[in-house]
């Protein structure tokens, strides 16, 4: 006696894709990817080219009306005193702030490497993240309180005697302003703080990677902990501090809110950006000012590159 054929349900819309998705998985792959990158080339790119094409009008000085008619004028009035001035207070400001994260994250990052185990290197983890998860402004008007003249390290300075030396320091030029929270020397702090953990992670990450044998190797041939440093954990290391160095270096460049509410009025690329296109209404100059920072980061990433950076990202 023959049996009843079993009776299949009908196959639904959700059966007849998994089943072509099966068959040809480019389908789901190039469903997969067709949304990020006509959002990467519509919005991302597409503005950046909007951007690149307002750098090449111009404004006019008596109506204040946009001439868009291609023109490097834009561009020539960067090499005014006053713009190249902002240009090179910024990039020394992130030349500082970098080598500054490199030279404060490295014990930190090397002590985690080598040294945490278990809890410890989920204490490194949480330390180092945890900065991130709270607000950015709020670290900013924190570090503003405390950088105040009434704040806490005006306090410790004086109740350690070097109030008088702090009060001399923020009279010279260089260093100066009312306090520390109106002076270069507290965007300086700011923004290491701000940007320390992009720095400390890559560093981690390479450092993980040189192999313990190498620094064996080395105290056995007789080389000082000095010149095992020099010259076998530094050149592994290097490529995770200028992967680092990428995100501070950069970040710093176009950061606009920390000069804006920590410093004096000096101005850095984004802040000249921010009330270029905002207040002055002067487009163009801001388009130009913004296309700085981007061509500096390309020659920027050509050398990362060629030091083996991307590697420890």
């Amino acid at each position: 006696m023959l049996g009843t054929p079993a009776i299949l349900p009908e196959r639904g819309i959700g059966d007849r894709l998994t089943a072509l998705f099966w068959r040809r998985p480019r389908v789901l792959l190039a469903l997969l990817l067709i949304p990020p990158l006509v959002w990467l080339g519509v919005v991302y790119l597409g503005s950046l080219v909007a951007l690149l094409l307002q750098s090449f009008y111009s404004i006019d000085e008596f109506s204040g009306v946009v001439k868009q008619e291609f023109t490097l004028k834009t561009y020539a009035e960067l090499f005014r005193a006053q713009n190249l001035d902002i240009i090179l207070r910024t990039v020394l400001m992130a030349a500082l702030v970098t080598l500054a994260s490199a030279i404060i994250a490295f014990p930190i990052a090397y002590y985690a490497a080598r040294f945490a185990r278990g809890r410890w290197k989920a204490v490194f983890y949480l330390g180092v993240m945890l900065p991130l998860w709270s607000s950015y402004l709020v670290k900013v008007y924190a570090w503003k309180l405390i950088l105040a003249r009434e704040g806490i390290l005006t306090w410790i300075a004086d109740h350690a005697g070097a109030g008088p030396l702090l009060a001399r320091a923020l009279d010279e030029q260089w260093f100066g302003g009312a306090s520390l929270s109106t002076s270069p020397v507290g965007t300086f702090i700011v923004f290491v703080y701000i940007w320390m953990p992009y720095m400390i992670l890559p560093m981690q990450a390479a450092l993980e990677r040189v192999p313990a044998t190498m620094l064996e190797a080395s105290a056995d041939l007789g080389a000082s902990r000095a010149q095992t440093f020099r010259s076998v954990i530094l050149p592994l290391a290097l490529p995770g501090i200028v992967a680092g160095s990428i995100f501070t270096f950069s970040l710093t460049l176009g950061d606009y809110i920390i000069p804006q509410i920590i410093g004096n009025s000096a101005r850095f690329i984004g802040l000249a950006v921010y009330q270029f296109q905002g207040t002055a209404g002067n487009l163009p100059l801001a388009a130009a000012f913004a296309v700085v920072p981007i061509m500096i980061m390309l020659v920027y990433l050509g050398i990362a590159r060629r030091m083996g950076a991307f590697d420890a990202l």
